[in-house]
């Protein structure tokens, strides 16, 4: 059973930044796609960001610009760092990961609060 184990999270003031890190309890490579999600109090889960096997990405429109996800296949870790947070970006944000039998993982949360 792969664990993944989010850290990171914390209490910003607009406009600052925060990296999250998802450390994975085997190897990424076993992984077609992982990515960060969040779910804000009141809402759905969303998708905030992904990245394949390959190397390619994808955002949410409303991070665009402002989040890039990147991966350390040596640390077996994946990274959300976010810039220029907003109030609206405040939510428990998960770690994801999908393996070759689309098979899902998930951590169990890091709590992001954008405040002044």
């Amino acid at each position: 059973q792969v664990q993944l184990v989010e850290s990171g999270g914390g209490l910003v003031q607009p406009g600052g930044s925060l990296r999250l890190s998802c450390a994975v309890s085997g190897s990424i490579f076993s992984f077609i796609a992982m990515g960060w999600y969040r779910q804000a109090p009141g809402k759905q889960r969303e998708l905030v960001a992904a990245i394949s096997s390959r190397g390619a990405t994808t955002y949410a429109d409303s991070v665009k610009g402002r989040f890039t996800i990147s991966r350390d296949y040596a640390k077996n870790t994946m990274y959300l760092d976010m810039n220029s947070l907003k109030p609206e970006d405040t939510a428990v944000y998960y770690c994801n990961a999908k393996n070759y039998l689309n098979v899902e993982s998930w951590g169990q949360g890091t709590q992001v609060t954008v405040s002044s």
